[in-house]
């Protein structure tokens, strides 16, 4: 079974594109397995999810199964690329599926970029996707 990782913020759109490239890949959609993995702004490591589910998790979640691939879904906290990491090496992914936003260099720099982060530090194939 091949295990992909793909972590979602709140946008949808970004979401899906993520979930659509992973549904084109070639090879039996049986034989893939999905973990959506959503970071909420808290800044606990808490075992609570928020009242409401994000949007773009329910997208993406159903794009993959509509598709046919067996999908699950985790909770992220800050730091959310070191737990994006940390995910991928409890799970034995074999790749991350993930879309960046667009920022200025300066704006990398001053606050950071998770999938910077993630592309840099992870010990699997990273895939960036883009929205259209």
């Amino acid at each position: 079974m091949y295990q992909i990782v793909v972590p979602v913020d709140d946008d949808v759109d970004r979401a899906v594109a993520q979930a659509r490239y992973v549904t084109e890949l070639p090879g039996d959609p049986n034989e893939v397995s999905v973990i959506v993995a959503h970071a909420y702004r808290d800044t606990n490591r808490t075992t609570e999810k928020p009242d409401e589910e994000s949007q773009a998790v329910i997208e993406a979640i159903n794009c993959l199964r509509d598709s046919g691939m067996a999908v699950e879904q985790r909770e992220l906290y800050v730091p959310v690329a070191e737990s994006i990491l940390d995910l991928t090496a409890d799970v034995d992914a074999d790749a991350i599926v993930m879309s960046g936003r667009k920022r200025s260099p300066t704006g990398k720099a001053l606050f950071g970029s998770v999938t910077q982060s993630v592309v840099l530090d992870a010990t699997v194939p990273v895939t960036v996707v883009s929205v259209e």
